[in-house]
């Protein structure tokens, strides 16, 4: 399977706050010295006086945020996920959860696909920091296309979220008719063999995988779980119900993020074989990013193996 358009998910966030401001929501933007990168200074350049920079402060970042937030703002706050959650998760967890304020948090440059920067620069935690926030919703765009529409839904709903966005340029899988839905998994294609359910990055790998599976006649179906928090749990359970097997695929840890939450949803109420595809407790090396994902099999081939895996320990 291929695709010739290729963007990256951070590229939608200055962008679609410009329209959504010019739409007339009341928006503030609060920096932290990275606006370039997650191109929030995008924003800032049209509406310089809803354009705030504390500076390399990610802490005060978000204790700013949580002021205009009390005060009536819609206030969206960016910056590398490694630094936030990372770097401030007490005051995410004390100014914004607890409170429920209206502050969104768009995480940049996570997993790790941030490349030759290093596993100092790599989040591959942070889903598990931000779902064990109660109150916050937190999404992972698959591609640029879901992300504009994620920050959207964020900014129109009232309340704290998290929404997780990639540095590099990654294919383009929806067209602009696609809708996002808070709260729903996305169909991508059908299968009755067995479900492979994939965030991020790793969507598009999953839809390869079928493609591989589908020269085997294995019918693979493959769910995009954008929204991670609230989660889709009726087509969770559906596609455990009606495929006998399920995989996940992230660019994550394992333990605390997409193969965690479907775990605990299948266990409680249909259980079946399972086999997860992301970062086995282990922090990442330096490397393209391309490359990264190959030497941590994090691969289309690899979805595939652990699919026949599955299907091989479902019941006659």
């Amino acid at each position: 399977m291929t695709s010739q358009a290729r963007a990256a998910t951070r590229e939608a966030l200055g962008p679609t706050l410009v329209r959504l401001t010019r739409e007339g929501l009341d928006i503030v933007v609060v920096d932290a010295d990275l606006g370039s990168s997650t191109t929030a200074r995008d924003f800032g350049k049209v509406f310089p006086d809803r354009f705030i920079t504390v500076g390399v402060a990610e802490q005060n970042m978000v204790n700013v945020a949580a002021g205009l937030a009390a005060a009536g703002k819609t206030v969206f706050i960016s910056t590398f996920a490694v630094f936030a959650p990372g770097r401030c998760f007490d005051q995410l967890r004390l100014g914004i959860a607890q409170p429920g304020l209206n502050v969104k948090l768009v995480g940049s440059h996570s997993g790790i696909i941030t490349g030759e920067d290093g596993p100092s620069a790599q989040a591959i935690d942070d889903l598990a920091l931000m779902l064990s926030l109660s109150g916050f919703r937190v999404l992972v765009p698959a591609d640029v296309v879901e992300a504009e529409q994620a920050i959207e839904a964020a900014a129109r709903t009232d309340g704290p979220f998290y929404i997780r966005c990639v540095r590099p340029k990654i294919p383009v899988i929806y067209d602009q008719d696609y809708r996002f839905q808070l709260g729903k998994a996305h169909l991508l294609r059908p299968g009755k063999d067995v479900t492979v359910m994939a965030i991020g990055v790793m969507v598009f790998a999953a839809l390869e995988a079928a493609e591989l599976l589908a020269q085997e006649r294995i019918d693979c179906r493959v769910l995009n779980v954008c929204s991670l928090k609230p989660l889709d749990e009726e087509a969770v359970l559906a596609a455990a119900r009606e495929t006998g097997g399920i995989v996940t695929a992230e660019d994550h840890l394992v333990h605390g993020g997409l193969g965690s939450l479907i775990a605990q949803t299948v266990a409680r109420h249909q259980p079946v074989p399972l086999a997860f595809v992301g970062m086995q407790d282990q922090y990442a090396t330096s490397g393209r990013w391309d490359e990264l994902l190959k030497h941590y099999g994090l691969t289309p081939e690899k979805i595939a193996e652990a699919a026949r895996d599955v299907i091989s320990r479902k019941g006659g």
